[in-house]
């Protein structure tokens, strides 16, 4: 028989790739994951994972049983939110990963508009970026991810996860005060090709926007500056240092005395940002007033 938390474990290696990674995210040691690991390869009578110094990989009979445990553990999460539901779950605390914006944007709105319908559900937050958070809901360390679209991002399709669409924002042009294309009333990303760029930390979900719309534009930015905190990246564009693209919203409460904001031509690049939840546990009767209160919050920016 196997169990349902080797399962877990298998999908977590295959999520992060190191036997060491995976152990950090599920608060094991790596020691436990390889024993369970070796238990499951018992169970089932084949090698799952092959080892290297470069990391983990699962051998396809590991990917076999990887596509199963996916549908096995989502059915788990269902029998959990039956469960619940049967014994009222009213009461109880849900766990949202989001990042800073959306936090403000989303999260605390949802918050207020819970201790008004559900006093009885109790939210804890955690900052992380989207693709953090999406691992943490995967391996259970947060019920919530509040994430945003990025390259590699898991899927609509993807069996791990149920997706809830909550806003789309566009990325303005930061310029500093005296750029040559301050007066214009939108700026051609084509027209920034040769400037130096300010952008986020390589794996930021708003890096892979940057780097993305310059490419579509023709061109691969300069990125001689980086930092996650677009008051950061604002302060650095008011001292001359180059140009950036920032998500709308994370605009609002800025100090922009020293830069002007210009919307980009054409296409703007777009920040897509949504709910996930582990698949299954939509309809927990915790996790289901959460996402209705995320939606809800999203709603007027939709």
């Amino acid at each position: 028989m196997i169990e349902a938390r080797r399962l877990h474990i298998l999908r977590a290696v295959a999520d992060h790739r190191t036997v060491t990674a995976a152990a950090a995210a599920l608060y094991l040691t790596p020691s436990a994951v390889s024993q369970q690991l070796a238990a499951l390869e018992q169970e089932t009578g084949h090698r799952l994972v092959d080892r290297s110094a470069r990391g983990a990989r699962l051998t396809p009979a590991g990917e076999i049983l990887l596509s199963h445990a996916n549908a096995v553990l989502a059915q788990l999460e269902r029998a959990e939110s039956e469960l619940a539901a049967y014994g009222s779950g009213e009461a109880g605390r849900v766990t949202v990963a989001a990042f800073a914006t959306g936090i403000g944007l989303v999260v605390a709105p949802a918050i207020t508009e819970l201790a008004r319908t559900s006093p009885g559900i109790r939210v804890r937050v955690r900052d992380a970026e989207g693709d953090a958070s999406l691992l943490m809901v995967l391996d259970r360390q947060v019920d919530v991810a509040v994430a945003v679209e990025y390259r590699g991002a898991p899927g609509e399709d993807d069996a791990r996860l149920t997706r809830l669409p909550l806003y789309a924002e566009p990325f303005d042009a930061v310029l500093p005060l005296g750029h040559r294309l301050a007066d214009n009333e939108r700026v051609a990303l084509a027209d920034l090709a040769k400037d130096p760029w300010i952008g986020q930390s390589a794996g930021n979900p708003c890096h892979d926007v940057t780097v993305l719309a310059c490419e579509y534009a023709g061109f691969e930015p300069r990125l001689d500056h980086s930092s996650d905190d677009f008051r950061a990246v604002v302060a650095l564009a008011a001292a001359d240092a180059g140009v950036a693209l920032v998500p709308r919203s994370a605009l609002r409460g800025t100090d922009l005395a020293g830069v002007v904001i210009r919307p980009v031509d054409g296409d703007a690049p777009t920040r897509r940002v949504f709910a996930a939840v582990r698949r299954g546990s939509e309809d927990h009767p915790l996790i289901a007033p959460v996402l209705a209160a995320l939606r809800a919050a999203a709603e007027p920016r939709a």
